[in-house]
């Protein structure tokens, strides 16, 4: 999968809906999310976050691409989520493995929320 096709698929992860997400999502997943139970596998992981309100739109900022072996991928990145007047910032990191030529899934996905540092004063 070339860079472009990654970051358009990590993208519709974002923004496009459950079923969408349940094709893409393996049945071997874990996910690290910032809300309880934080920690989820397999059907949990999907069943979780398929059945939220998906974001009208996911910008990407700060993106890495690593191939560690043949038919795995690692990505790393901020996003910045939006839906109406709600916007989500976080650090991510997704990783995919090639069930078949062409044919993907998320294995392991992890969102941090951006925290903001506190202003440092100069003396």
């Amino acid at each position: 999968m070339d860079d472009e096709r990654v970051w358009s698929f990590e993208e519709s992860l974002w923004t496009g809906g459950a079923d969408h997400y349940r094709e893409l999502v393996d049945d071997e997943c874990l996910m690290a999310l910032p809300q309880p139970p934080y920690i989820l596998g397999g059907d949990q992981a999907i069943a979780a976050v398929a059945d939220t309100p998906r974001w009208t739109s996911a910008t990407f900022a700060d993106g890495r691409i690593a191939r560690p072996q043949e038919g795995l991928i690692v990505i790393a990145y901020s996003v910045k989520a939006t839906k109406g007047d709600e916007t989500y910032e976080a650090h991510c990191t997704s990783t995919y493995r090639r069930l078949s030529h062409d044919v993907w899934r998320v294995v392991q996905h992890q969102q941090t929320p951006r925290i903001l540092a506190p202003a440092v004063e100069e003396h």
